[in-house]
């Protein structure tokens, strides 16, 4: 990247490795230069909660609304109704309206952590394009937005090509998400006066689909901006733990374990870690990511604590350490462990340890439950755990049980009342 940007948005974003691409540097650093600028980042209703691998991006607009610009968050109300095909190899299943609801709702929690929202120039707005697109009348759609698309064009699209490649059948249905998502440029634009979308680099064929229609039919100038598209420097895709996705609302993965997924960064990933996911100045991350040995442990509690301090408040980041430090260093058994509580009935004559380091999160299955123990890595009280037949009663939990997944997942299992 040679350009040297005039504004302090496209520096951050150069300097910090948040950029991968974008339709007009120029363009787009001298409009940001101008003043200010309204960009958003669309977020389908999948789940009730974002996950890690969306966070780069809402850094990003973070760094938009720190540095003087507006951010708008998009919630795909409308789209989830049909399901975005980019690069997955089978069509999502289809929501309705009420989990929709409910997954929006969750969602939101987590932007306010991150975004200012209110009535000001630079404060953020939430729109929903179920605003627009509920509404739509097909006829009038296609005479009006559908004659701007060229299907030879939509076919050569990576998301697209990727599929048919693979003899894999892609719906009627998918295929239109495409149009939609150029629709919500241009009546961002068109109601909002948004410039700029910004989305990982696998967004980049919608992203140019809504500059081309809303030149078309709005005459008007919009940018696109690209992020990377990030995997850990083991080549696994970021935001995937051995137990799973990495939830961002604390009420699908505690602050605790959301802490200990940062502390487990391999050494090659905490300075660009600390760049794209902390407010850290960049000497400072630069310096921690060059570190070594216990140095750069200690690093990976800093890239950690920073982290959870911007999602779930600088209390949490420090109980984490702390719970950590207890149970690593002295063998204790931390407060803020995650916990199952069960009844007496659940575990009635026994319950097998291998349902409960299903249950308590440690492993996915009870087939993976049995290879962690075959493999010796799993300890019941800090004791090697070494028959899957084990039989916990309600006698065993008296006191609270520790359960461990390996040296740096535990859990803690209790009986209510």
């Amino acid at each position: 990247m040679t350009y040297h940007p005039k504004s302090d948005f496209m520096r951050v974003m150069i300097e910090r490795g948040y950029l991968a691409d974008c339709t007009d540097y120029q363009g787009l650093d001298e409009a940001l230069s101008r003043g200010v600028v309204p960009a958003y980042i669309g977020y389908d209703a999948t789940a009730k909660s974002l996950h890690v691998g969306h966070l780069l991006n809402i850094m990003m607009l973070r760094w938009l609304q720190k540095t003087g610009h507006k951010p708008i968050t998009l919630m795909g109300g409308g789209t989830t109704k049909v399901g975005d095909p980019s690069f997955r190899s089978d069509e999502r299943p289809l929501l309705g309206p009420e989990q929709i609801e409910e997954n929006i709702a969750g969602m939101k929690q987590v932007f306010a952590k991150y975004l200012s929202y209110g009535d000001g120039p630079t404060d953020a707005i939430m729109l929903d394009n179920s605003e627009w697109l509920d509404d739509l009348n097909y006829l009038d759609f296609l005479r009006d937005i559908g004659r701007h698309f060229s299907v030879n064009r939509m076919l050569s699209f990576e998301s697209v090509k990727s599929r048919l490649d693979r003899e894999q059948s892609l719906s009627f249905l998918e295929f239109n998400y495409m149009i939609l998502q150029a629709y919500d440029f241009l009546e961002l634009n068109r109601r909002y006066g948004c410039l700029l979308q910004m989305g990982g680099s696998d967004q980049w064929g919608n992203i140019v689909n809504g500059i081309d229609l809303t030149r078309r039919v709005l005459d008007q100038e919009i940018y696109g901006l690209t992020s990377p598209l990030l995997t850990t420097s083991d080549g696994r895709k970021m935001g995937k733990s051995a137990g799973g996705a990495v939830w961002l609302n604390a009420d699908m993965l505690s602050p605790y374990e959301f802490w200990q997924f940062w502390r487990n960064t391999t050494d090659a990933d905490v300075g660009r870690f600390l760049k794209l996911y902390t407010e850290l100045p960049l000497e400072e991350c630069e310096r921690l990511g060059a570190a070594e040995g216990a140095e750069i442990n200690a690093a990976k509690v800093v890239l950690a604590n920073e982290v959870t301090a911007l999602l779930h408040g600088r209390a949490a980041a420090e109980d984490a350490e702390a719970t950590a430090r207890e149970v690593f260093e002295k063998g204790g058994i931390g407060d803020d462990l995650p916990t199952l509580e069960l009844t007496a009935e659940e575990v009635g004559e026994g319950i097998s340890v291998v349902q409960l380091i299903v249950r308590s999160g440690l492993t996915q299955s009870g087939k993976e439950a049995k290879r962690l123990i075959a493999d010796k890595g799993a300890k019941l009280n800090d004791a090697d755990l070494t028959d899957p037949g084990l039989m916990i009663t309600a006698a065993d939990l008296d006191q609270p049980i520790k359960l461990s997944a390996g040296r740096k997942r535990h859990a803690l299992v209790t009986l209510a009342g």
